[in-house]
């Protein structure tokens, strides 16, 4: 039989988040894959943990991911860590996973830790739907495309960001978003652990008289529901009725199906996005 992957969660700053059954788990495992072995051994080392380690991150993810596949199916179990959180959000963790399904080998989680769900608890800002961007791309037309659809995204938005980029990206998110509310979560769990409720602006101009320091989690206001409704009720302005029933055919509706989503859009009955679309050609 094959071993178990056990995603263990690890404190984002303060060793007290350390679980119980995180310890237990990697003291029991024969092996465990550590995102940064220099940083893991002084947390093995506080708990007293004997486990030997391997070497297990983004550059390495996909040859090593292989190794402990076959170590998995020969029965070891083994467990991955990052340097702070939960393996897979934003860290290694979800290559192994998904060689791991295909290969039928079993995995479970040792939840924990997590920047994104602890900034965004504490932000004041709307909790029950958000999307989470992590770090935002270096390549910058990835990123432009991004800061596009975070720029109509509805839902509260959660970032990572470290401090030497903390000023440049800011602007960025105030050309694309404009000024939304946001709270800048900073060195969360730790002794200096700040959480400051601001706008985009406000930001903007406080670091221009202080350097950001530690690492930030950008908790930031989704767009409006009637903002985003004004906006898509200007952008079908400008398409004529068949335009509009013809995009939504063209994202696989059904004709009936975006008559009546095109009349949803435009406040009118499908009996008149009909009557008009029949008297065309197309």
């Amino acid at each position: 039989m094959s071993g178990i992957l056990y995603l263990v969660a690890t404190p984002i700053g303060n060793l007290e988040d350390m679980t119980y059954r995180a310890v237990r788990i990697l003291s029991e495992v024969d092996l465990i894959a550590a995102e940064d072995t220099r940083n893991s051994v002084k947390l093995l080392n506080h708990f007293q943990i004997r486990t030997p380690m391997t070497s297990y991150h983004e550059f390495n993810k996909y040859d090593k991911a292989d190794f402990l596949v076959e170590k998995l199916l020969a029965g070891s179990n083994v467990a991955v860590i990052t340097d702070a959180g939960t393996p897979g959000i934003s860290d290694p963790g979800e290559e192994l996973v998904k060689k791991c399904h295909e290969a039928g080998i079993p995995v479970t989680v040792v939840p924990g830790a997590c920047a994104c769900v602890a900034g965004l608890t504490i932000s004041g800002l709307p909790s029950r739907r958000f999307a989470f961007e992590a770090f935002l791309p270096k390549d910058k037309k990835e990123k432009m495309q991004i800061l596009q659809e975070l720029a109509e995204e509805t839902r509260t938005i959660v970032l990572y960001e470290a401090p030497h980029r903390l000023k440049k990206t800011l602007e960025e998110l105030h050309r694309a978003l404009g000024n939304r509310r946001l709270t800048l979560v900073k060195e969360l769990t730790k002794k200096h652990e700040t959480v400051k409720p601001v706008t985009i602006e406000e930001a903007i101009s406080f670091y221009e008289e202080h350097e950001p320091r530690g690492e930030y989690v950008l908790v930031i206001e989704g767009k409006s529901r009637s903002a985003a409704e004004e906006a898509a009720r200007i952008r079908f302005s400008e398409m004529t009725e068949a335009e509009h029933v013809q995009m939504y055919m063209d994202q696989g509706m059904q004709k009936k199906d975006a008559v009546r989503q095109a009349a949803e859009d435009r406040g009118v009955s499908k009996r008149d996005i009909y009557n008009i679309v029949m008297k065309n050609s197309w």
